[in-house]
């Protein structure tokens, strides 16, 4: 009686000890926000983190979610009470706007729900320029008077003035100061609305911090309705169509070159 007391006693104290026998990673923070500043090449996040257990934890893996992101650790074995953290650095290239990248970690703790973190880089890239409306366009014998292209400049970008080129004649642009501060407004106007024209508009804008950056937006003057007497040809049926897919997809959003 008293030997399976004692064994009783045994499993206990060994289940005890087990359960108290324990590796776990606890993170400062799973999600990092950044604003990358004017002409950073990379933004970099810190994920730190602290083995809370009483046992080493190893990582298994580190996987980003991308190529244009990295992911890197201090150790590959954590002792318990240690510190450290993995980094994760961000390749800009000349992506814009909001940028979300993960990093997977997996590690060796046996509870299913810690072995697996993900970690959130988020990055907010101002461009260079913002500008809206990417395609202005008059109807067939509209009054051709001037409609108006709006250019916001990043604040770090010292940009003073934009010089814009139409791809063809038939429309003329004039840059104005905006109302607001780094703002500019580009007033476009056709020569004649009678007869269907298409042209590219191309914006320089003076950065010191990034010469020879072009970005493009879309002047058009939409071809004749068909009337109701009028045949319509297949000609005609595939100008109204691409008419109508362009007003329906404008131009893309200005495109900036690799190297911003």
């Amino acid at each position: 009686m008293n030997t399976n007391f004692s064994r009783f006693i045994g499993v206990l104290t060994l289940v005890a000890l087990a359960q108290s026998a324990r590796a776990e990673l606890k993170w400062e923070q799973t999600s990092v926000d950044l604003r990358p500043a004017f002409n950073d090449k990379q933004a970099i996040a810190h994920f730190k983190y602290e083995n809370v257990g009483n046992t080493p934890v190893h990582f298994k893996s580190v996987h980003a979610s991308c190529g244009c992101t990295t992911a890197q650790t201090q150790n590959e074995q954590v002792a318990p009470g240690q510190k450290g953290e993995i980094t994760a650095t961000f390749n800009i290239g000349g992506r814009t706007g909001t940028q979300v990248k993960t990093v997977t970690v997996q590690t060796d703790d046996p509870d299913s729900a810690r072995s697996t973190t993900v970690l959130t880089l988020k990055a907010v890239i101002t461009p260079l320029l913002e500008i809206q409306p990417a395609l202005v366009y008059w109807q067939n014998g509209e009054e051709p008077k001037p409609k108006i292209i709006t250019a916001k400049a990043n604040k770090d970008a010292a940009i003073k003035k934009l010089n814009v080129a139409s791809s063809t004649p038939d429309f003329t642009a004039k840059v104005e100061p905006g109302s607001a501060p780094n703002e500019f407004r580009i007033s476009v106007q056709p020569h004649d609305t009678t007869k269907a024209v298409y042209a590219t508009l191309t914006i320089k804008p003076d950065s010191p911090a990034n010469p020879g950056n072009t970005f493009a937006v879309a002047a058009r003057v939409m071809p004749p309705a068909p009337t109701s007497g009028t045949a319509i040809t297949p000609s005609t049926k595939a100008s109204v169509s691409t008419a109508r897919h362009d007003l329906a997809t404008p131009a893309p959003p200005p495109a900036e070159s690799p190297s911003q």
